[in-house]
């Protein structure tokens, strides 16, 4: 019976690879794909589970395929059913369910009807994976799915600035979130060293003690769970998250995405569970995003707003439940909170459409309060109204506290580099010398370049991430960071030729396939980052390719490249605290770097439209 846990996967596999090719003219037979699908799969769902429950309701676990063995590390897919994959799983299939049919008229008709559909899929397998998933490898390869999805849903209205600005926003916590999760593996290989399923975990539970290691482990495992549920301080992300469609909020950012922070902490509860101040820990972040999300829910002026604020105030409860060690109350809230969600997104256009015409129709005037404005309770009052419409101020310190040192660090590298042409020819020279050197070279000597090396990658990186100008020479920078940046492990310790091989071989590809498109790009308009572009209308076939090789340089899932990540944090020491937090910089930004590119050329208001598009919001 445990083989049949793949199944789980294999059906929303296939119809993502079938939908890609279905024409795009036919709605009906491209969103009845879609909804026959996950229905099929939701029946499988249901009669898997009473079979299960019948049968003792053990958890299940199912190595399915090993991609990579090497002396110290072995990759491979693992899944775990257990009543946790339960619930999510039913609520899962039941919420995604109502979405296709109520998008299959609701998108009617859009330019992306086709996309949407494909994507809600794609999605769909990427939530399959992290809740089916026994080890942290194959959980991290669904995680990244639903984070591609996210961008590319928020962004759906991809001729609108405000939609692809929010994109790019969102994906930033996400990234800070999904770079934790790869670092929480790392430890974990360092802790056991072995890939370690979560079956294991829970069976060894009581022999995991007395580690700093740990502490480490659950603060990066709170960081990631905090940015995907949009804990404190990331909260502010959730509402700008809603520009795309109303169906696609529902099943992102009101029911589903939105919880599996809390997935995360139930499945990893053996690392934490006997650290008493983490859960205290838990506990205070928990009731403080409940009540700060409150309190900004209270005094929105829109529905989605609204509604996302409301969601995270509950989750802030389920993650006190989840440290109180009250797992199935909070499943239970999950369920709950997920159904009412979704069914208050997608009906809030009606709503407030009915509240305008009633408000039209017959207008009443509020009776007036009598109210002490000198009373202390009063001011009181006022402080949290005024905090609650600025959102605590939570957007601006993310960006001031978080992202903009790094602007000015890019803008003071970008400086350095236009001043001085043969720092990069220097310094890459320098790294590619001490790795060919590398048994010659003495000890410290050899670090000191690695660590050179690891911030020369970073300094590259960040100059494209402020980039205004050309969108080649942006590309060609973060092209030659990666070699600093395989110079940097690779130098670290003796390394195996293959892990090189596997890393450099999607970098590679990638590269050339997306300096291609921008070369072909720059024969018929000037692409500088400056501005958006929207060429993704106009040049559709080049806005495919070049997403393609973005996802193979950055690493996401199904790509080389993203075992070569894997493969080099085996080769970095847990006692290497600057050197982490080097390498981990560099592939925060990397991601940002690339996808601003994209979004810079291929979305975005067309400098070109044949009719006016506001440039911002209102």
């Amino acid at each position: 019976m445990n083989q049949l846990l793949s199944c789980f996967i294999y059906l929303p596999l296939f119809t993502f690879i079938v939908s890609i090719f279905l024409p795009g003219r036919k709605e009906t037979f491209i969103s009845n794909t879609v909804i026959v699908s996950i229905t099929l799969h939701l029946i499988w769902t249901v009669c898997f589970s009473v079979n299960w429950l019948l049968n003792g309701h053990e958890g299940m676990n199912y190595k399915q395929m090993v991609i990579y063995t090497s002396s110290s590390f072995e990759f491979y897919i693992d899944y775990f059913f257990d009543l946790t994959t339960l619930v999510y799983s039913m609520v899962g299939g039941v919420i995604s369910l109502i979405v296709a049919i109520f998008s299959k008229t609701y998108m009617h008709r859009e330019a992306g009807y086709k996309r949407f559909f494909v994507t809600l899929i794609l999605f769909y397998l990427g939530y399959q994976i992290v809740i089916f998933s026994g080890n942290f490898e194959t959980l991290f390869i669904g995680w990244e799915i639903i984070g591609l999805c996210s961008f590319l849903l928020i962004s759906f209205y991809r001729d609108r600035y405000l939609p692809v600005k929010n994109s790019l926003k969102t994906l930033s916590v996400y990234r800070l979130g999904d770079v934790c999760l790869i670092l929480a593996m790392w430890l974990l290989h360092h802790i056991f060293q072995q890939n370690i399923t979560f079956q294991e975990m829970f069976d060894t539970s009581s022999a995991i003690l007395d580690s700093n290691l740990y502490v480490y482990l659950s603060i990066l495992i709170l960081v990631a769970v905090a940015a995907k549920s949009a804990m404190l301080p990331f909260s502010s992300w959730l509402p700008r998250a809603m520009e795309g469609p109303t169906t696609s909020s529902a099943v992102f950012y009101g029911s589903l995405s939105i919880h599996l922070g809390v997935f995360l902490l139930i499945r990893t509860n053996p690392l934490w569970n006997h650290l008493f101040a983490f859960k205290i820990a838990l506990v205070i972040l928990g009731g403080l995003t409940s009540m700060v999300a409150t309190s900004i829910a209270k005094v929105q002026h829109a529905v989605k707003p609204q509604i996302a604020y409301a969601s995270i105030a509950q989750i802030g409860l389920m993650v006190i439940e989840v440290a109180l060690g009250w797992h199935q109350v909070a499943l239970i809230h999950f369920a709950g909170n997920a159904f009412l969600r979704t069914y208050q997104l997608l009906v809030s256009p009606s709503v407030l459409s009915y509240k305008i015409h009633n408000m039209m129709i017959e207008f009443k005037k509020a009776p007036g309060v009598q109210k002490n404005t000198l009373s202390p309770l009063y001011k009181w009052y006022n402080t949290l109204y005024i905090l609650g419409v600025k959102e605590w101020n939570m957007d601006k310190n993310l960006f001031e506290f978080l992202w903009l040192p790094f602007k000015k660090l890019g803008l003071m590298f970008t400086t350095i580099l236009n001043r001085t042409t043969t720092v990069i020819p220097i310094m890459l020279s320098f790294s590619l010398f001490s790795f060919i050197a590398d048994d010659h070279v003495h000890y410290y000597i050899d670090h000191s370049f690695t660590l050179i090396a690891g911030v020369s990658a970073l300094a590259l990186i960040l100059t494209a991430f402020t980039e205004r100008g050309s969108a080649r020479k942006a590309w060609n920078r973060l092209g030659i960071a990666q070699v600093f940046l395989t110079c940097s492990i690779a130098l670290n310790e003796d390394f195996d030729l293959n892990h090189i091989l596997i890393f450099s071989s999607g970098i590679i590809i990638s590269f050339i396939v997306g300096y291609v498109v921008l070369s072909k790009l720059q024969e018929v308009d000037d692409i500088t980052l400056n501005r958006f572009h929207g060429h993704s209308d106009r040049n559709s076939g080049l806005s495919i390719w070049f997403l393609l090789a973005c996802m193979g340089f950055i690493g996401l899932p199904l790509t080389p490249t993203f075992l070569g990540i894997d493969l080099l944090f085996t080769h970095i020491q847990h006692h290497q605290g600057l050197f982490i937090f080097i390498i981990a910089l560099n592939f925060i930004f990397i991601e940002l770097s690339v996808l601003r590119i994209y979004a810079r050329i291929f979305m975005g208001p067309s400098a070109k439209a044949d009719h006016a598009i506001a440039f911002r919001s209102s």
